[in-house]
């Protein structure tokens, strides 16, 4: 292979190009696998690492390289626990036959799409958690952002049906077969109802707080989603965003919030 000289002293294949390429292409894609859940931020770490690494074993800093190539080198393992789920889904995705057929307007460089997202229509789920609250419905609405949560949407019952206020209260009246569990929004569309949600891992969540709410609560944790939640026992409005949930609140600090998140 016929080197490239660059700068004069640095020989550059085209062999090394065409892996710094294809590099670059899985690491973007790992992105995109994972951006929107907590584990983006524990990936983001572990790059971090691997490139100071990197940095210091070239600067032939012998104790430090020693140091972090150790902590690499268990990471590895590390990672294949931290990243259980995530592995375990990518593996079952890889595994559809279907796969590139779903993911070839997306998959690539030169097939991404940029359309731009349409604004959440904030008043349609206030005025439906309005409406809940005052004859005491429950409901557990989640609201997707970058992260479009298909493993869960897979637990529910498929409805890709435009959003409405009408349709949000009859999906949670107590005697309709979806009221269990919860809706799944994206990009203004009810994806799925009576979905399954992880519940939250803090041990010091309030006791007097059921089921709604620490599921509500759970999927702000593993994922960059938002949830609104209607108490069945008092009627009243919680939201939560990033683990932390706010409770007791008005329909309109719930728009105001939600306009803040979305538009």
């Amino acid at each position: 292979m016929i080197p490239l000289s660059v700068f004069g002293f640095i020989d550059i294949r085209l062999l090394d190009i065409l892996d710094i390429l294809l590099v670059a292409l899985l690491l973007f894609e790992l992105y995109n696998f994972l951006k929107g859940t907590a584990a983006i931020n524990i990936f983001i770490g572990l790059l971090a690492i691997f490139l100071i690494w990197k940095l210091v074993n070239a600067l032939e800093m012998e104790l430090l390289s020693d140091i972090l190539g150790a902590f690499i080198s268990v990471g590895f393992i590390a990672l294949i626990v931290v990243f259980q789920p995530e592995i375990r889904r990518f593996l079952l995705l890889l595994g559809t036959p279907n796969f590139i057929r779903k993911s070839k307007g997306k998959f690539l460089f030169w097939r991404l799409s940029f359309n731009e997202v349409d604004n959440l229509d904030v008043d349609k789920i206030v005025n439906a958690c309005r409406e809940m609250s005052q004859i005491r419905c429950g409901a557990l609405i989640v609201l997707a952002k970058m992260n479009e949560l298909q493993q869960y949407v897979e637990t529910g019952i498929l409805l890709e049906a435009a959003m409405s206020k009408e349709l949000l209260e009859n999906i949670f009246y107590k005697n309709n077969p979806l009221h269990d569990g919860a809706v799944i929004i994206l990009r203004n569309r009810i994806k799925a109802a009576r979905c399954v949600l992880p519940i939250t891992k803090d041990t010091d969540f309030p006791s007097d707080y059921g089921l709604r709410h620490r599921a509500g609560v759970g999927i702000t944790e593993a994922s960059d989603a938002v949830s609104v939640i209607v108490s069945e026992q008092t009627g009243k409005i919680a939201y939560s965003s990033s683990g932390l949930l706010t409770t007791d609140i008005t329909a309109s600090q719930l728009k105001d919030f939600l306009e803040e998140e979305f538009n």
